[in-house]
C-alpha cells in the first residue's frame, strides 16, 4: 500500500478505471470523475461505453494510448479477474482493488502473479488533489 499511495499522492501517475461509466449511480463514474477532478492523468476503460464525461473509452487495457502507472478496478471480480489476466500479460502489475471488486480468487490471483497492489482501500480516499502549480 505505501508504493502505490505514494505514487499517487507523490508521482504523476497516469490511472486507468477499468468500469468507468457515465452512470451516476455507479463507483465507475464517480471514481472517474473524481481523479479526473483533482487532476490526475485518467483513461477510462470499458468495452461497452464510447465515452465518459466526454472523454474517449477505451475497451481494453492493450489499446491504451500510455502505459498507467496503476489500474483502478471498478468492476465485478470475475471481470476483475479477466482484466488482471490483460494486466499482468501487458505488464501492468500496479493495481488498485476497490472495495467489491475482490474475492478470493481475485487476492490469490495478484499473490500467485507478484502483483503490488491495494485492495478493499477506496481511491477517492487515498488521493489528494493535485497541485497545478
Amino acid at each position: 500500500m505505501d508504493t502505490i499511495s505514494t505514487l499517487l499522492n507523490e508521482g504523476d501517475p497516469v490511472v486507468a478505471v477499468v468500469g468507468a461509466t457515465d452512470n451516476p449511480r455507479k463507483y465507475g463514474n464517480r471514481i472517474y470523475l473524481d481523479l479526473k477532478d483533482k487532476g490526475f492523468r485518467v483513461y477510462p476503460v470499458n468495452a461497452t461505453r464510447a465515452t465518459v464525461d466526454g472523454d474517449p473509452v477505451f475497451a481494453t487495457l492493450a489499446e491504451l494510448p500510455e502505459t498507467p502507472d496503476i489500474v483502478n478496478f471498478v468492476v465485478p471480480p470475475t471481470r476483475t479477474l479477466r482484466v488482471l489476466e490483460q494486466a499482468k500479460d501487458l505488464g501492468f502489475t500496479t493495481v488498485w482493488v476497490q472495495p467489491g471488486a475482490e474475492n478470493q480468487d481475485v487476492m490469490e490471483y495478484l499473490e500467485e502473479h507478484d502483483f503490488d497492489y491495494l485492495a478493499n482501500a477506496c481511491i477517492m480516499v487515498q488521493a489528494r488533489v493535485r497541485s497545478t502549480i
